[in-house]
């Protein structure tokens, strides 16, 4: 083998089977430790610290150990910037090879060039590889090498593209030696109070999903309903790739044929993973730059009642309750609420993104924020300003019944569907907030809004 000791690191590969960058540690090195880096900020109280994801990433560590302890090996975890403990790893350890897999964020990426440049001074080989997405942003371009902007074209072209099959991990030179200057894992673990989220971490637990596939046969036409289990629940699984993009593709294709609705979004995740990547002025402002002129009110009161879902419109404060309380929220009601906070109340989408990545169990920076664009009419390809969702007529369409209402707002569980969904008109006294805002006056304001930009 060319190497004698690799360090392999992971981040938001935890996992061992179809895991390119591990394998080829595996492959390329006589002796490989498996490392995590708890970074200050990942530990410390900032604004993007979500509780629940970091309870799912701890769960799915342990998992990880477990699977790496049948192997032989062990997982040493280590705290401090990542380039500082890889330079201490190199020279106490003896490292002549370290691995990492990508991640296209600008952080994530000024956090490899530091890798980077310490491997280069201690004169160690570097080596980091694709593995997250189903196709390498500089992959899925165009012809002429620039990147796509809207979904459609990059679909048709991405799809053409031969997905890599999983591949297996028999491999077993992981080290399992003591170093000491490695943490023993309860120390992150006692940092949180187990919180009730809304679904375990682990590979064990994504297994479990994609067994269970062929179940989602009518996701396009049940997905946008909150009160069906008609979703995958896969989107956590897939921010730690616990399995990878590749398992739950030819998983999804085995299950429910090519070209599924399920399969369309994991081409959505890397579009929006390859915006990230092409157009990294995203996370500081809005894809279409026009827009940065929009006349924010941010009411803090308003923002206040948002964050509290107490707003008075149901739709809206069922999908923060469930939010807060579990780490998820539906889809559909993802997109009502965002839509709600951008064009009803006048607030930054980015305060939304903000709290968004403080609360999901599923946070993803260049998901999040291409959501959060789209939603807001900011973004590449999303949808028009002037489609201004009526969270009336949301909950109407899409929770009839309002049973999800009802499951997140005990103060409306015992009225009926019909005094739920005319609230705005205050026609009975019930003990939930009168709305905060008056939909159609804000909506016409919202026009005159964009239409200046």
């Amino acid at each position: 083998m060319p190497f004698k000791k690799a360090l392999f690191i992971f981040r938001r590969d935890l996992r061992l089977h179809d895991n390119i960058g591990l394998r080829f540690a595996l492959e390329n090195a006589k002796e490989v430790v498996p490392a995590f880096i708890f970074t200050p900020e990942q530990i410390t109280r900032n604004r993007y610290r979500s509780d629940f994801c970091l309870q799912f990433m701890l769960e799915s560590l342990e998992d990880l150990e477990e699977e790496l302890a049948k192997k032989g090996g062990r997982l040493f975890y280590f705290f401090d910037a990542p380039d500082k403990i890889v330079a201490k790893c190199i020279v106490k350890l003896g490292i002549d090879l370290v691995v990492v897999n990508k991640d296209y964020t600008p952080y994530s990426l000024h956090r490899d060039k530091a890798i980077e440049t310490v491997c280069k001074s201690h004169d160690v080989t570097f080596k980091s590889f694709d593995d997250a997405l189903l196709h390498a942003p500089e992959e899925c371009v165009k012809s002429q090498g620039d990147p796509y902007t809207i979904f459609t074209p990059f679909y048709k072209n991405a799809i053409k593209l031969l997905v890599s099959p999983p591949k297996t991990n028999l491999f077993k030179n992981y080290s399992k030696k003591e170093i000491p200057f490695a943490h023993r894992a309860t120390l992150f673990k006692d940092i949180l109070q187990k919180r009730h989220v809304a679904q375990k971490g682990g590979r064990k637990e994504a297994l479990k999903i994609l067994r269970t596939l062929s179940k989602f046969s009518d996701y396009e036409v049940e997905r946008d309903f909150p009160f069906k289990d008609a979703t995958s629940h896969l989107s956590p699984h897939l921010k730690f790739t616990t399995v990878s993009a590749r398992e739950v593709y030819y998983g999804l294709e085995k299950a429910l044929g090519p070209d599924s609705a399920l399969s369309r979004s994991l081409y959505w995740r890397d579009f929006f993973s390859s915006i990230a990547f092409f157009f990294p002025h995203v996370f500081k402002g809005a894809f279409h730059k026009k827009f940065d002129k929009l006349p924010w009110e941010n009411s803090p009161g308003h923002f206040k009642r948002f964050c509290e879902g107490t707003t008075g419109f149901p739709i809206v404060d069922a999908g923060i309750r469930e939010m807060l309380q579990t780490g998820y929220m539906h889809n559909r009601v993802r997109m009502i609420v965002a839509s709600f906070l951008v064009k009803d109340l006048h607030i930054h989408w980015q305060k939304g993104e903000k709290f968004f990545a403080k609360h999901l169990i599923d946070y993803d920076p260049a998901i999040n924020n291409g959501n959060w664009q789209w939603a807001a009419s900011t973004g590449c390809d999303a949808q028009p300003y002037f489609r201004i969702f009526n969270p009336w007529r949301q909950q109407i369409t899409f929770d009839p019944e309002a049973l999800y209402i009802k499951k997140w707002i005990p103060e409306l569980s015992k009225e009926t569907p019909q005094v739920i969904h005319n609230l705005y008109k205050q026609e009975k006294d019930v003990n939930y907030p009168t709305p905060i805002v008056d939909h159609t006056k804000e909506a016409k304001k919202t026009l005159s809004y964009y239409k200046k930009c």
